[in-house]
């Protein structure tokens, strides 16, 4: 399944989904994250079950305003629209800048605070997905957009996790 527009959806989802997609993002890539962060709790985790709940946390408009948002930077940087030094700061995606962090936190925040240490850990590890968006020799800027992706993870897999202890 790719992030493709789905009938019955807003204009902020559909937009949010493909600009997703235009990145070089899939669910599935998501997905694999959520899997990634799950299955040392849930061994026998499907890919199927993981996308179900990033579907879940797309849908949500909050997550979809952060997604517009961090992305619209990130096209902005790589266009050479935004003024110095914020263009720069952007295009590096400089250490102490912790905007995009900011942004992910209003993903995280959707789910509670076990999506906050799932962030933060997947963060760090950087795995599937992840690695390509920190990849700087690609041209593209993705400061926002790996974060954006690292959150909704997590919040899918906080989801997830708080799904299944009500089903225990």
């Amino acid at each position: 399944m790719t992030i493709e527009e789905k009938p019955v959806m807003s204009m902020s989802e559909k937009t949010a989904r493909r600009w997703i997609g235009e990145r070089g993002v899939k669910v599935e890539d998501i997905a694999e994250l959520v899997v990634y962060l799950q299955k040392p709790y849930h061994p026998d985790l499907k890919l199927e079950d993981a996308m179900e709940h990033v579907e879940a946390v797309l849908r949500k408009r909050e997550v979809q305003n952060a997604v517009l948002t961090g992305i619209q930077l990130d096209m902005l940087a790589e266009k050479k629209q935004l003024e110095e030094p914020l263009l720069s700061i952007i295009q590096t995606d400089e250490g102490l800048y912790g905007l995009d962090e900011t942004i992910a936190t209003a993903i995280i925040n959707v789910y509670g605070t076990i999506g906050l240490t799932s962030y933060g850990y997947i963060d760090k590890q950087k795995p599937g997905i992840l690695q390509f968006l920190n990849d700087k020799s690609t041209g593209q800027v993705h400061t926002f957009l790996d974060d954006i992706v690292g959150a909704i993870a997590a919040a899918a897999a906080s989801r997830l996790a708080h799904r299944a202890a009500h089903t225990e």
